[in-house]
C-alpha cells in the first residue's frame, strides 16, 4: 500500500518511475518509516515482490499458464506423464488446482499428493531452487 500510493504521488508530481532504478528508489522511500535495522531486508524483499508482479502482469503469465494447463491433456498420450515446475505460489495453486480438476473429470489417472521440494544440497548448489515445486500428472488411458 506505502510503496503503491509513495509512486503514485511521484507520478502526480511529474516525476517519472520508468527505471529499475527509480522504482527501487521509491520502495526505499515508502519503507523509510521502518526502523534502520529493518529497513534494508525490507526494501530488498519488498523489491522483489514488485519486480515479480509486475513481470507476472507484463509477460500475461497467468493467462499463458492457464491456457497452458487447459491444452496439456490434448498433447500427452494415453499413460503420458508431465512434470511441472513452478516458482511461486501463484503459479503452484493454477497447477495444483488443474491437475485436481482434470482427475475428478478423469482426463488423468493420477496427480501428485504432495507437492516435490529440491533438497537443502540442491538449493545450496543452485541458490534460485529454493522456490521451487514440482506436481506431476499421468494421463489417463481412456
Amino acid at each position: 500500500e506505502e510503496i503503491a500510493a509513495t509512486v503514485m504521488e511521484k507520478l502526480r508530481k511529474g516525476e517519472p518511475v520508468e527505471t529499475t532504478i527509480q522504482l527501487q528508489k521509491a520502495i526505499e522511500e515508502a519503507l523509510s518509516f521502518l526502523p534502520e535495522r529493518e529497513q534494508k531486508e525490507a526494501v530488498k524483499k519488498s523489491c522483489q515482490r514488485t519486480f515479480q508482479a509486475l513481470r507476472i502482469d507484463v509477460n500475461s503469465e497467468f493467462e499463458v499458464l492457464y491456457a497452458f494447463m487447459e491444452k496439456l491433456p490434448a498433447a500427452l498420450a494415453p499413460g503420458g506423464r508431465v512434470a511441472i515446475l513452478t516458482f511461486h505460489s501463484g503459479e503452484d495453486r493454477i497447477v495444483k488446482k488443474a491437475f485436481k480438476e482434470l482427475k475428478r473429470a478423469g482426463i488423468y489417472s493420477e496427480i501428485a499428493q504432495d507437492v516435490i521440494r529440491p533438497s537443502a544440497e540442491e538449493c545450496t548448489r543452485n541458490s534460485r531452487a529454493r522456490s521451487t515445486k514440482m506436481r506431476w500428472a499421468v494421463r489417463a488411458k481412456e
